[in-house]
């Protein structure tokens, strides 16, 4: 039976992890993607890598040494490998028709960077349909001048987890059993905690047992 789940692994790419600015957790980070990998390979479910270009002169220039995958989670022969030049994982690229051809409608998602390509790829798959889990220690990101990375890695997981994908930690990932999931894409249910009510057109939405007006039903 062919698996509806594939690994997503995004933009694990040489240049997130120079030695003067590397991405935060770095070791930590390669460690935990390379395990889901391993464990997504021995249980047959296929692997796909994101991998960014960018422009003149940007750390992620193609064939610049900052380009290629990191060879701590590199690619086997005949894994596919997406390349894009937007935070969208999809757009401009051949990621949806891929997914199609193999059947995929659950993509379990990790890599870089949280408030960029990962928050948006998460969101367009939402938005097209599929099943989208989120490995909640499994993405990471830089310091601003407003936030630390791990403030701005919890705040995505809970902002995602509230409506577009289901969170879990990458121990608790069972490649196994989603290796049994019946080939079929579907929509998941949100899991935020919003309600909605339409009092004749005025839609109000509901959480934490209260309830405000909102532009068509959604919070403000």
């Amino acid at each position: 039976m062919q698996s509806n789940t594939a690994l997503l692994i995004i933009d694990v790419q040489i240049g997130m992890f120079e030695e003067s600015d590397p991405v935060h957790q770095s070791d930590e980070l390669l460690a935990t993607i390379n395990d889901l990998i391993t464990r997504a390979r021995d249980a047959g479910i296929p692997v796909i890598y994101v991998q960014h270009s960018g422009g003149d002169d940007h750390l992620l220039e193609p064939d610049s040494p900052g380009w290629p995958i990191h060879p701590a989670v590199v690619p086997t022969k005949g894994e596919l490998v997406i390349h894009k030049r937007h935070p969208d994982s999809f757009q401009g690229t051949d990621l949806e028709h891929e997914l199609g051809i193999h059947g995929i409608g659950h993509l379990i998602v990790a890599g870089i960077q949280t408030e960029y390509c990962v928050d948006t790829t998460c969101r367009r798959a939402y938005s097209l349909g599929y099943d989208v889990t989120l490995v909640q220690d499994a993405h990471s990101t830089w310091d601003t001048k407003y936030l630390e990375a791990s403030q701005i890695i919890n705040h995505h997981n809970q902002v995602l987890g509230a409506w577009f994908v289901t969170l879990k930690e990458a121990h608790s990932i069972e490649f196994d059993l989603e290796a049994q999931r019946p080939s079929t894409r579907h929509r998941r249910q949100p899991t935020s905690r919003w309600e909605y009510r339409d009092y004749g057109g005025r839609g109000a939405a509901r959480c934490r047992g209260g309830w405000r007006a909102g532009r068509e039903g959604y919070p403000e």
